[in-house]
């Protein structure tokens, strides 16, 4: 009982992690890093940002050691693609004109983001391919998890960066949004978990 709860709970964090990036994504200011990549494919080809992001988790799921207990992000991959192209749809009303209004779709799409990636971190049951592949490398090469993502999120905002240039000739698709993402999710997480330390207890027994 106690670890359907937790895929439940699991599930609608990934819902919820969803509707943040497609609201970063909405704001027009860039979008999250380990969007970034596929959200300029997606400004390029025919592909959705969802249906690029899961050949991106894809591709970083084989891209590293791959055992056994890595095939339930296959599934969580595919789920969460789905799930952006399903927000984008439900905020097709999202069309800020100003700077100002995008600001604020930022900050909200970030707050939303980040109550997502706690949920996700509360079940502690699967984590997303970004993550995962990132505590992969802290593992092989015995690196501080901190520094890495914060690595592996500069290299996904270059390498978007640079593809944009490729293919548009200009930094559509990343911009201050996605510098902004970077810094605030990760802190608006940890914040969460700070002020909701009876949560796990709660829900999921003392042991938690």
């Amino acid at each position: 009982m106690e670890k359907l709860k937790r895929y439940v709970i699991f599930i609608i964090g990934l819902f919820i992690n969803s509707m943040g990036v497609s609201l970063i994504t909405k704001a027009d200011l860039g979008t999250s890093p380990i969007s970034a990549i596929p959200y300029v494919l997606s400004l390029n080809f025919l592909f959705s940002l969802g249906q690029f992001t899961i050949a991106f988790s894809l591709l970083l799921i084989l891209g590293k050691n791959f055992k056994p207990e890595h095939a339930l992000q296959i599934p969580v991959s595919i789920a969460f693609g789905y799930f952006i192209d399903l927000c984008m749809e439900l905020l097709f009303f999202i069309q800020p004109q100003s700077y100002p209004q995008k600001v604020v779709y930022l900050l909200a799409g970030c707050v939303i983001l980040g109550t997502g990636v706690y949920m996700e971190m509360l079940t502690d049951v699967v984590m997303l391919p970004g993550e995962s592949f990132v505590r992969a490398v802290v593992q092989r090469w015995n690196t501080d998890f901190g520094i890495t993502k914060i690595v592996f999120d500069v290299s996904m905002t270059l390498t978007a960066a640079v593809l944009a240039f490729g293919f548009a000739g200009a930094l559509e698709g990343v911009r201050e949004g996605t510098i902004v993402a970077a810094l605030l999710v990760g802190f608006i997480a940890r914040s969460i978990g700070k002020r909701l330390t009876f949560l796990p207890g709660l829900l999921f027994g003392e042991a938690a």
